[in-house]
């Protein structure tokens, strides 16, 4: 049996609280789900940014009334104390996932990444640490390590950041060291390498390569890909990411706390690569085979190569991925394609 699945009997047999920000988003959505599935408690805080309602209303149909029942809504902002304060009241473990993502919204807005990223990171600090929570588990980034080249990524070697985005996780880091010396407050930085999955958003200038290709493909549009297609990513399936959260935010391990860790599976894969297994699931669905990519200029503030080494993981919290890219990819794009015909 696996630290995971230890993890989700001990769970299902003993009920806590659990703030999860950004809970309407794609990542706090799927947080909810698996949390409400265990039998637990959920606070969830969001302003509807980035999130939707149709995320939330999906959950509520995954769950049964009385797991539905135990899930509490704030409709809120990070960068309000107030709004911080009235989310951690109560709350055992905190999953912080509530930010502004994406590279290029950040080029084009530093300010308002700035402001939620950082000013709303520290409220949430703040906010928690004054509410004795026992865990605080937060999103941090891949893109921290910048334009370090080595691979795969090691989390104590970073570069320098390559956007105004990376700074401002890389800026959680310090925030979050500096709250345990000066307090002693407990958190666990996560950097997420390119999470996919489904309720991922596939609209909007800013999408994530997997769902907009995913639709693009579903709807007959040009798949454009940045480059020559030989960059390359660590893709990682959203229930691998939120078996790391919650195997973070309880692990009774010390040497474990107060830890950065790379969620990914440890793989490689090229955009030209990715955009291959894509076409393949969706021939199913009516996506013809000969579909090719139309290539386009490099998009700035984009590194080259990413690929993470796992193992600090798997020792110190006992991570083991469930899904690799083959694997989530046939989840997610059945999810799309579910979508598409509602």
């Amino acid at each position: 049996m696996t630290a995971y699945q230890k993890l989700q009997n001990d769970l299902l047999q003993n009920s806590r609280t659990w703030l999860v920000t950004g809970v309407a988003g794609f990542i706090g959505s799927n947080l909810l789900e698996t949390l409400l599935k265990l039998n637990q408690k959920v606070v969830g805080l969001d302003n509807f940014s980035t999130g939707f309602q149709s995320n939330l209303d999906e959950v509520r149909g995954l769950v049964t009334a009385e797991q539905w029942g135990c899930f509490e809504f704030v409709e809120g902002d990070i960068r309000v104390l107030a709004d911080c304060e009235r989310a951690c009241k109560g709350v055992d473990y905190v999953l912080h996932q509530a930010a502004l993502g994406s590279v290029p919204r950040s080029l084009q807005d530093p300010i308002t990444t700035n402001a939620s990223n950082i000013d709303g990171f520290l409220n949430m600090l703040v906010a928690a640490r004054d509410a004795n929570v026992k865990s605080f588990t937060y999103a941090a980034s891949s893109s921290t390590y910048g334009d370090h080249p080595a691979l795969p990524k090691v989390e104590h070697t970073i570069g320098k950041p390559l956007s105004p985005y990376a700074v401002t996780k890389y800026v959680n880091e310090l925030y979050a060291d500096v709250f345990s010396r000066c307090y002693d407050f407990n958190s666990i930085g996560l950097r997420y390498f390119n999470v996919f999955g489904p309720r991922q958003n596939p609209g909007g200038a800013y999408a994530a390569v997997i769902p907009k290709w995913v639709l693009s493909l579903l709807e007959g549009e040009p798949v454009y890909i940045n480059g020559d297609g030989e960059t390359s990513r660590d893709f990682c399936f959203i229930k691998n990411t939120v078996q790391a959260n919650l195997l973070a935010a309880t692990t009774q391990n010390t040497t474990a706390k107060n830890q950065i860790y790379n969620v990914a599976v440890s793989g490689r894969t090229t955009l030209n690569a990715l955009f291959a297994l894509l076409r393949k699931n969706l021939i199913q669905f009516g996506v013809l085979e000969s579909s090719e990519p139309v290539y386009r200029e490099f998009r700035a503030g984009d590194v080259r190569h990413s690929q993470a080494d796992i193992s600090k993981a798997q020792s110190l919290l006992g991570y083991e991925p469930t899904h690799d890219l083959a694997k989530g990819v046939e989840e997610t794009v059945q999810w799309y394609a579910d979508l598409k015909r509602v």
